[in-house]
C-alpha cells in the first residue's frame, strides 16, 4: 500500500473493537503507512486543542487519505474554514453529526457550517438512516451543501462498534480502491 492514511476519531475515541482501530490494523498488516493518533482528552475534547494537534499531524505525516468519524468531521470542517491545511487525495467523512449539535461536553465544535472547500480531490460521505446525531434529511442537506458523493447505510446507527461496525471490509476496500489493489 503506497498511500499514507490518517484516521481521525470522534468524541471518546475509536478504540477496539471500533472499525477505525480494525482498519488501522488491516492497513498496517499490509505494510501500509497509517497514523491513528489518540487526540487530546478524547472524552472532554476542545476544538482548539484538536485543531492544533491535527494541523501538526497533517504537516508531519502528510497523508494522502484522511478518514474522519463523527466529531472528527466537524473538526475537519473547522480546519477547512481556517484554510491552513494542504489538500489530500481522498477524504472519507463517516457519520458526521448535525451542524448545530447541542451537547454541552463538545459545545466548542458547534455550530459549524459546511465549508466551501474540503481540501480533498475526492470525497465520500457515509451516513446511516438511524444515526442519533444526524437525521436522514440533515445528511441529505449536508451532502448537497458539500456537493459530494454519499453512501447511506440502512439502520447502521452511528456506524461504530455499538452498532456492529468492528470489522468493516467496505472501508478497507475504499482505502485500497485507488491504490491499485482493488
Amino acid at each position: 500500500m503506497r498511500e499514507k492514511v490518517l484516521l481521525l476519531h470522534g468524541w471518546g475515541g475509536s478504540d477496539y473493537p471500533h472499525w477505525q482501530s480494525w482498519l488501522a490494523g488491516e492497513i498496517a498488516k499490509d505494510y501500509g503507512q497509517v497514523a491513528f493518533p489518540l487526540l487530546d482528552n478524547p472524552h472532554f475534547p476542545t476544538k482548539n486543542r484538536w485543531m492544533k494537534q491535527v494541523k501538526t499531524l497533517l504537516k508531519e505525516f502528510q497523508p494522502d487519505v484522511v478518514i474522519c468519524h463523527s466529531l472528527a468531521n466537524s473538526l475537519w470542517f473547522h480546519l477547512c474554514h481556517e484554510g491552513e491545511i494542504d489538500e489530500v487525495e481522498r477524504l472519507l467523512l463517516v457519520s458526521p453529526p448535525r451542524l448545530d449539535l447541542d451537547l454541552d461536553i463538545i459545545k466548542s465544535f458547534f455550530p459549524v457550517t459546511p465549508p466551501d472547500r474540503l481540501f480533498a480531490k475526492e470525497v465520500m460521505m457515509v451516513t446511516s438512516t438511524d444515526d442519533p446525531y444526524m437525521s436522514t434529511i440533515e445528511s441529505i442537506d449536508l451532502q448537497s451543501a458539500l456537493d459530494v458523493e454519499m453512501k447511506v447505510l440502512k439502520r447502521a446507527g452511528h456506524i461504530n462498534a455499538d452498532s456492529g461496525f468492528g470489522e468493516w471490509p467496505w472501508a478497507l476496500d475504499w482505502v485500497k480502491k485507488n491504490n491499485g489493489e482493488s
